[in-house]
């Protein structure tokens, strides 16, 4: 069974994607961390490496998404509150981030999203488990 989650995520200026996420509130493992990647700290076991894309191009022989043009993953983060979710939102926009969808509220969960100065999309939600609608959600309207 897995015991941490790393995310790898390819960055054009790991500065700036350092600063970014740094104006978020997150920190970063300086043991992981140097001039190629650096190694953010989401939760007690979820971590992003954010890597300069040379270095990332020696882990993989595809070649790397745009994520400005192409959505390669959305990375969901859970947070304490609704009023968590808006203030991290507000402040990927004020470092350079961009919003790619507008808040949804669905009474049990709220949750609002924006891309990084790479494209990467990130939904940051708030779920109160206490108020989880009893009723299976209806599958077949999100069926192809």
């Amino acid at each position: 069974m897995a015991t941490k989650i790393f995310v790898n995520l390819p960055v054009k200026d790991l500065s700036v994607s350092r600063a970014f996420f740094t104006s978020l509130g997150f920190t970063f493992n300086p043991q992981f961390s140097d001039d190629k990647a650096a190694c953010m700290i989401i939760g007690e076991n979820i971590f992003s490496m954010l890597i300069t894309e040379a270095f990332f191009k020696t882990f993989t022989q595809k070649p790397i998404c745009d994520a400005t043009q192409s959505t390669e993953a959305l990375i969901a983060i859970d947070v304490e509150s609704r009023e968590k979710v808006d203030e991290m939102v507000k402040k990927a926009v004020a470092a350079g981030g961009t919003i790619y969808k507008e808040p949804q509220d669905h009474g049990w969960m709220y949750y609002h999203s924006f891309a990084d100065p790479d494209g990467h999309q990130w939904e940051l939600m708030y779920m109160d488990e206490s108020a989880l609608p009893q009723q299976p959600a209806d599958l077949e309207s999100h069926e192809a």
